[in-house]
């Protein structure tokens, strides 16, 4: 192979190649000669455009424009139509209205009292729930009329509802400083539901004074097929002169479905006729001459024999003004005692032991569950009552006792027979000593209240520490194999609830066949609240074996709590 010949690249940048020297301006003559020379054809001359053409370009833009905006708007309808066609793809969308309305009353109601705004909230997400929530009835049949809730209101509630049963509130509270006349307010709620009573299923009026309720009631004297609970509450009567005259015995027409009654205050002549197999009595507020005699409580009751719950709270001087239909010499000497199968619940509250011990003493309550004496004096009478009928048949399970006076002994002759009870409140019994709580820590001859697990010494302060700490001891598992969290060794612990459970039933039985009787149950809860003898010390022992204890807690200089 022959080699390449090497070439310089800067050769031709040589002496001899390189570009002449710029002329001088002598030349500058040349240039307007050959400037003279230029043919007419190759200078600039401006055209003119026709102003036809500018127009027609122009409309013809404005032609896209439309067309544009055209197209763009159908973009937007097809794509409307198509979120549409998806949100009609969803389940909840597709529910029949039917469904969608079953959901509407199950989510509504099943609130309790609900939320007011839960309704129209419903009715924002769509239109399709607006039209399913207006034409449901019974979403609408809870009507309220008061201060914050106008008659304008009530009006479209009543209206949307239709002719299903009706929930009528007429509240104004206590509160007698209205910008308004309350008066005026109630006669024109009661005019607007008085065509709708023959299907109204409770009724609830709460007004200042009694003569607004007088105004009310009195207009009533349709029939009520439907109604089943009646509440009147009346809440400054204590001011009113107690001679006032009473409302009309028949205030209201035939009512075969009714069955609670709530009276606060409220003195309609004690017709028999309204009180009539009933199943929740409460009566409240009774001063002066209003008070019901305690004959006329017993009618009652003599006409209620499926009544499951009582009340009766401030009724005072039932002895020196009684008020009632005049006692007949047969229903006075009558002493058949009134069976009520089915009273679960029984609250005495401030009546006089008067009418409490007469009332205990002409029903039978074997169902009893829930028993509740307060503000009663000396409730010994009563205690022996309840004795009694504890000796034949009674499954009390709540019993609560405030501010009475009784004897310890009688007290736990009563406990003894209460096996069923598992909640046990005594307050502000200052009286309370500790022979109470060393009867509920011997297990012989038998356990008092075996199925005790909440206990509330609220305010008893003759209670010493060494008794309570005995009696939670006495009601801990007899041994480490009746609670499986405590283990003596590795042989005794349990890896599944099956083998804890037979841990458990074991422990028992031994427990049983050398003692003979059961262990009882563990307490779960004790209130030890304004127990000032009590120390922060003690009540961290009670955690200790106490699942829930309930103490007040001392406050520091700034009010907050100064203990955990």
């Amino acid at each position: 192979m022959s080699p390449v010949p090497y070439s310089n690249p800067l050769s031709g940048f040589s002496s001899s190649n390189r570009s002449p020297a710029p002329k001088s301006y002598n030349s500058v003559p040349n240039f307007h000669r050959h400037f003279l020379n230029t043919r007419t054809d190759d200078a600039y001359v401006p055209r003119a455009v026709p102003q036809e053409k500018i127009s027609s370009l122009r409309d013809e833009i404005n032609d896209l424009d439309s067309q544009m905006a055209n197209l763009m708007s159908r973009r937007q309808a097809l794509k409307a139509q198509l979120e549409r066609e998806v949100r009609l793809q969803s389940p909840v969308i597709r529910l029949p209205s039917e469904l969608l309305s079953s959901i509407f009353i199950m989510g509504v109601l099943g609130m309790g009292d609900g939320d007011p705004i839960i309704v129209p909230t419903l009715m924002l997400v769509c239109r399709y729930w607006a039209e399913v929530a207006l034409n449901t009835p019974v979403l609408w049949a809870k009507i309220t009329v008061g201060p914050h809730d106008p008659i304008e209101k009530a009006r479209r509630r009543l209206e949307r509802s239709k002719s299903c049963p009706l929930d009528i509130t007429v509240n104004f509270g206590s509160r007698i400083d209205y910008p308004f006349s309350v008066s005026e307010q109630v006669m024109t709620a009661m005019d607007l539901f008085r065509p709708a009573l023959w299907r109204t299923r409770t009724f609830s009026l709460s007004v200042p004074n009694r003569s607004q309720v007088h105004a009310a009631l009195l207009q009533w004297k349709d029939d009520a097929p439907l109604l089943e609970s009646l509440s009147v509450h009346i809440s400054h009567s204590i001011q009113e002169d107690h001679q006032a005259t009473p409302t009309a015995p028949s205030f209201i027409g035939r009512t075969p479905r009714l069955r609670s009654c709530s009276f606060t205050s409220f003195n309609f002549g004690w017709d028999l006729r309204l009180l009539t197999n009933l199943r929740v009595l409460k009566l409240g507020g009774y001063f002066n001459g209003s008070t019901p005699s305690p004959s006329t409580v017993i009618a009652v009751l003599r006409q209620c024999p499926e009544l499951e719950e009582i009340a009766l709270r401030n009724i005072s001087g039932v002895d020196s003004y009684p008020c009632g239909p005049p006692e007949s010499t047969e229903s006075s000497s009558s002493t058949r005692v009134i069976q009520l199968h089915r009273l679960k619940k029984a609250s005495f509250y401030c009546t006089g032991n008067a009418l409490a011990l007469q009332i205990m003493s002409q029903i039978a309550f074997p169902k009893l569950e829930h028993l509740e004496l307060c503000y009663l004096q000396n409730i010994n009478p009563i205690l022996q009552r309840l004795h009694s009928q504890a000796l034949t048949k009674i499954s009390l399970k709540y019993l609560r006792i405030e501010s009475c006076l009784f004897t310890e002994t009688s007290f736990l002759n009563v406990l003894r027979r209460l096996s069923s009870l598992a909640t046990l409140e005594v307050v502000d019994i200052e009286e309370l000593s500790s022979y109470f709580l060393k009867g509920l820590s011997v297990s012989q001859p038998s356990w008092l209240c075996p199925r005790l697990e909440e206990l509330s010494v609220d305010g008893c302060t003759s209670l010493e520490w060494d008794s309570l700490r005995s009696f939670i001891e006495a009601r801990l598992p007899p041994n480490p194999n009746g609670f499986t969290r405590f283990y003596t060794s590795a042989s005794t612990m349990t890896t599944s609830a099956s083998a804890a459970a037979a841990a458990q039933a074991r422990a028992k039985a031994h427990y049983s066949s050398h003692s003979g009787v059961l262990p009882p149950t563990r307490l779960r809860s004790i209130d030890v609240t304004r127990c000032t003898q009590f120390s922060w010390e003690m009540v961290q022992w009670l955690k200790m074996y106490v699942a829930e204890v309930r103490y007040e807690t001392s406050r520091g200089v700034w009010g907050d709590s100064s203990l955990p």
